[in-house]
């Protein structure tokens, strides 16, 4: 059992945590929740020990292992995403580069009979026991796996680590704490950089995870997905139930109307009998009948209601005269990307009033058509038509990251702000929870949920009558994504979305426009009309590729022909010809590994014969595990 012991944190003069605790059982899957800023990321460093608590204590059993995926961290950039990858396995990958030294420096020696010599064979002998802990083949499999399993394809695994996205630098830092396999495993929102079909797996690999974990995550889905157990933190106190998310919200909304009935239920009671004591303390007879009621009321346990949490963000757009009647029509649009082709021909029209949403898989051309309706990139040919009186606000899938990391909140702002908006830019920020001197804060130290209230702060900042988001609920949490949908359902111009965020979208939107091969389809109707019309369970199904792996590090589309069901049939074939020759050749490195334990073995004359086979079979393994690997990633595909 892991014990979390009256954990208290005080900033300043607010308490973030104040004497929590709780007990974690090996094998659980914790959802940790709350707000922005509620103390959930806290929490998770003191739990890895990266910060101390102001008070209380953790104890966990001795030699447990704890994962954290930090949000900065370090990698090498010269070497390549596979050896950097590899680079956890540390004491193995010492071992091994030991054994070829010193079996290097017994090759190229002939005094048997040395002090020196029989060192070097005592050495030996005792890195290849040491060896017998770990198999530096198995563990390449393992890494090979959870990097494909996190989107990398062939390539990918060559190229060096500085060529990357942050996001694909983050997705190597993730496979390094999976192939670690820690006791405790704590996730801070690793969804935040994953495609659909990467989050889909790592929903399955952490079902099936041998420790425990604790993560933090604003998907519901992946939540309700991966988790048994809720802890939400509000205003220093948790709630902790053994349900999944949506399960808990259901669960905790219940119980706080129960104890709300039973507050003002005791509060009824206690206004009686007080008043009831009133009246008798007024007449002498019954004075001591009243002392004793009151000493009886004075004993009673008092309901106390938690205390909601007042902080939120507030949105409000500012109105706006009309748009005219089309506010976008595009006829004919099409285009390509290095000779491939993103989509042709589409027609689109967006009327002053809808509500559109874009949905498709990704690389289907959804935000490249965003970004020709904005006019940021040019489409190859057909023409975009811009309504009358239209005011147009676009919030980009990474606008946060496009904050200038240097300037400060109010700098950033005022940079935004039109004439008629800038007197009010603290009273913007004020409603997006930054207040006081929190304006004067560097962009380069807020946290993601931060910066994202910052975009979506600047962006209102002018007004529109056409608001068109891409993903604007990346780094939101729960409670701010309600609010955003609010605000939006209040908006009375015309909205544009690109999400892959089921009840994000769900009610807010009248049209579906779906992107699929190369090809756009509408839908008069919500995202549930959509989905049922489309005959599939969840958003999730629309984004799945049956014939691709989303987009690879490198930001291209990773395109993959279909293999034929009697090729497949071939390439298993020979994966089990390929996988039976490992195994030989595994065997017969073994057999002569334990040779050379015997001092023996170095003055026989054949030794030399016997090393130069065993280097031949070592190389020989390695080629046959590099055509392992290239035939399953063909039936992968």
């Amino acid at each position: 059992m892991y014990y979390i012991k009256d954990i208290s944190v005080h900033l300043g003069a607010r308490t973030l945590l104040d004497h929590v605790s709780f007990m974690i059982s090996p094998g659980d899957r914790t959802g940790l929740t709350g707000r922005n800023g509620a103390g959930k990321s806290t929490l998770l460093k003191i739990i890895a020990g990266i910060l101390q608590p102001d008070e209380g204590s953790l104890e966990f059993p001795s030699k447990t292992t704890i994962g954290y995926l930090r949000q900065e961290f370090e990698l090498h950039e010269t070497r390549t995403v596979l050896d950097e990858t590899m680079s956890c396995h540390k004491e193995a990958l010492e071992i091994q580069q030991s054994i070829t030294r010193v079996s290097d420096e017994i090759a190229g020696r002939t005094d048997y009979d040395t002090t020196e010599y029989k060192e070097l064979v005592q050495r030996l002998a005792d890195l290849s026991a040491d060896a017998e802990h770990f198999n530096i083949n198995l563990l390449r499999v393992d890494t090979l796996k959870i990097l494909k399993g996190l989107g990398f394809t062939e390539d990918d695994i060559e190229k060096k680590v500085g060529e990357l996205s942050g996001g694909w630098q983050m997705r190597i830092e993730l496979a390094k704490l999976l192939l670690l396999k820690p006791d405790i495993l704590l996730l801070d929102e690793p969804t935040n950089h994953l495609d659909i079909e990467s989050i889909i797996w790592l929903e399955n690999y952490l079902q099936d995870y041998p420790g425990t974990i604790i993560l933090i995550s604003h998907d519901i889905q992946f939540l309700d997905n991966v988790t048994n157990r809720t802890i939400e933190i509000e205003n220093g106190r948790i709630l902790d139930l053994k349900l999944k998310y949506s399960d808990f919200k259901t669960e905790s909304a219940k119980q706080k109307e129960i104890l709300r009935a039973a507050y003002e239920n005791q509060q009824r009671e206690i206004a009686q009998k007080e008043r009831t004591i009133n009246r008798f303390m007024a007449k002498a007879t019954k004075t001591k009948m009243a002392q004793s009621m009151q000493k009886q009321l004075d004993k009673v346990e008092r309901i106390e209601l938690p205390e909601e949490s007042s902080k939120s963000m507030v949105i409000r757009f500012a109105e706006v005269p009309r748009s005219g009647r089309d506010v976008i029509k595009c006829s004919g649009v099409s285009k390509s990307y290095n000779h491939k082709k993103v989509f042709a021909e589409l027609d689109i029209t967006i009327e002053r009033g809808d509500r559109v949403a874009f949905v498709g898989q990704n690389g289907q051309g959804k935000t490249t058509m965003a970004k020709i309706i904005t006019g940021l990139i040019r489409a190859d040919s057909g023409q975009i038509e811009t309504g009358s009186n239209v005011f147009m606000s676009y919030y980009a899938q990474n606008q946060s990251e496009l904050l200038d990391s240097r300037k400060t909140i109010l700098q950033v702002m005022e940079e935004k702000a039109t004439e008629e908006t800038h007197s009010r830019i603290r009273s913007i920020l004020g409603s997006f929870l930054f207040s006081g001197e929190d304006v004067e804060k560097k962009v380069s130290v807020l946290s993601g949920g931060e910066r994202a209230r910052l975009a979506m702060a600047s962006l209102i900042t002018k007004p529109c009558n056409f608001l068109i988001l891409d993903e604007p609920t990346n780094h939101l949490d729960i409670y701010s994504k309600e609010i955003l949908k609010e605000a939006l359902l209040d908006f009375g111009g015309t909205l544009l979305v690109i999400s892959h965020d089921r009840e994000f979208l769900k009610g807010l939107v009248n049209k579906v426009i779906e992107f699929r091969g190369g090809k756009t389809y509408e839908y008069l109707g919500d995202i549930e009309y959509f989905l049922n019309k489309r005959k599939l369970d969840n958003i999730r199904e629309v984004e799945i590729s049956n014939t691709d792996k989303g987009l690879t590090a490198s930001g291209e589309k990773n395109t993959v022909q279909p293999i034929s069901g009697k090729d497949q049939r071939k390439i298993r074939k020979a994966i089990q010809q390929v996988e039976r020759e490992i195994e030989k050749i595994e065997k017969e490195i073994a057999e002569i590994e334990l040779q050379l334990q015997n001092p023996d073995t170095y003055k026989d004359p054949g030794f030399n014969q016997l090393n130069a086979h065993y280097n031949m079979l070592k190389q020989s393994l390695e080629q046959k595990m590099a055509d392992w690997e290239a035939l399953l990633m063909e039936t992968e595909a």
